[in-house]
């Protein structure tokens, strides 16, 4: 009998609160940019029972994809991939965050759509950032989820963004059109692939930032949302365990907001005011 795969793209802690979660019993393939990381955490999974090999992949970057995707399956059936791997607007230019966020999630999810077994399932970290960009026309959508991604990043719409933030959005507005194309693919292998959009969860990322410059923005936008608290690892990995457990075989295109009700507030509630910031 093949070994069980699992595969993390991005070995951060929500990454890794997943995988945890769905990954009992079968090989885990960490892959990450800093292979510094990657070997973090495989040392953390593997002295908490699991098995692990590491990959270094730039997740912009197709040949490396590709790598990493004959990397798992030389070590037996794909049944899970969760991309947990990103820049945020504050760590790179518009260019690398198009690139990485943008086309590289939407080239893993073509690749790994080829090789996902029956019963397997996908998950794709986006961003509440997401769901603050503003209706796009059906055009513009259509081709977000469907033209090839060789072509994604000369979208003219895409070309004319300068603003880090934005090009974050437009990224993953992207995942979540993404996610829903791709569903219908990996449902014709029998698995299913959704994305989740996390708020502010606490991480060593959003810690710096709680700490840093930035921090007053955050703490308003906490206590502006309806939980009055910032999420954890934890409880998106729960909500991920569910959606790639047979409970949730029902459930493939669709995104989750886990954000404390913090969208909701940013669209009628007390955080309007970053309307005219974002």
């Amino acid at each position: 009998m093949k070994k069980k795969v699992s595969v993390l793209v991005g070995t951060g802690s929500i990454g890794i609160a997943i995988i945890r979660r769905v990954s009992v019993g079968k090989h885990v393939v960490l892959a990450d940019y800093s292979i510094e990381n990657a070997e973090r955490a495989a040392d953390t999974l593997k002295n908490a029972g699991f098995e692990c090999s590491i990959v270094k992949c730039d997740l912009g970057s197709r040949t490396d994809i590709q790598k990493l995707v004959e990397c798992a399956v030389e070590r037996g059936d794909v049944t899970n991939v969760v991309c947990a791997a990103g820049m945020s607007p504050s760590q790179a230019p518009v260019a690398d965050i198009l690139r990485v966020d943008l086309y590289g999630t939407s080239v893993l999810l073509e690749e790994f759509g080829k090789v996902i077994v029956e019963d397997g399932s996908g998950i794709v970290i986006s961003s509440q950032s997401g769901h603050r960009l503003p209706a796009l026309s059906e055009e513009q959508n259509q081709a977000l989820a469907c033209i090839p991604c060789e072509e994604l990043l000369a979208l003219p719409f895409l070309a004319t963004i300068t603003d880090t933030l934005k090009a974050y959005q437009y990224a993953k507005r992207c995942n979540v059109l993404r996610v829903m194309m791709e569903a219908v693919k990996w449902g014709k292998r029998g698995a299913t692939l959704n994305s989740i959009s996390p708020g502010i969860i606490i991480t060593p990322l959003a810690n710096d930032e709680l700490h840093g410059p930035r921090k007053e923005g955050y703490l308003r936008m906490i206590e502006g949302c309806p939980a009055k608290r910032a999420g954890t690892p934890d409880e998106v990995g729960d909500l991920a365990e569910f959606l790639m457990s047979s409970r949730g075989r029902f459930i493939s295109g669709a995104d989750f907001l886990i954000d404390g009700g913090t969208t909701a507030s940013y669209h009628y509630g007390d955080l309007q005011y970053l309307k005219s910031t974002h």
